[in-house]
């Protein structure tokens, strides 16, 4: 088995969880076992968890409330239930179970101040060759893109909320 990477998907566009969960069906479909940990979603959030979680291989776990979180107005329970997320993958990564590991809007969590960011480096740092990882969020520090063996970036150029379109189900979640 090849060593496996680090990938760090960032930016302002629509996109990175989608691409995140389409890596983790592509990983699937080669038999890998796969568990996504989504931050600052709730269970039962989106379409992509739900088809997924049919998946033979295939488990997400979702640490957010029903509630956006804002800069400058974060609740305890964000913080207590983002820490919990980054304690389940820190384990997740020690068990060695797992061939893919999604950290769904990590970067997002450590950018609100939920989680550090230097625990986030150092999971990235620590991960078994044996696991391909994937980080998602919006921004990443210099020291983490540099720690990242691939960075992708979405760019939104046009998107219905600029015009006051709600998110629809099946399509952003």
């Amino acid at each position: 088995m090849e060593k496996r990477l680090t990938q760090v998907y960032i930016g302002d566009g629509k996109g990175k969880t989608c691409a995140a969960v389409g890596q983790a069906v592509r990983a699937l479909g080669r038999g890998w076992r796969v568990l996504l940990i989504q931050f600052l979603k709730p269970a039962g959030g989106s379409g992509e968890t739900e088809a997924c979680n049919r998946l033979e291989g295939f488990v997400s776990k979702q640490f957010g409330s029903r509630e956006f979180v804002y800069p400058g107005r974060v609740r305890p329970d964000d913080i207590r239930s983002a820490q919990a997320g980054l304690d389940e993958a820190e384990r997740a990564l020690d068990q060695g179970l797992w061939d893919l590991v999604v950290l769904d809007e990590i970067l997002d969590a450590a950018s609100l101040g939920l989680v550090p960011y230097d625990r986030v480096l150092d999971l990235v740092r620590k991960k078994p060759e044996t696991v391909e990882l994937v980080l998602t969020g919006r921004h990443a520090p210099q020291s983490l893109i540099e720690a990242a063996d691939l960075v992708s970036s979405f760019v939104s150029v046009k998107h219905p909320f600029e015009k006051g379109t709600p998110a629809r189900k099946g399509i952003e979640f």
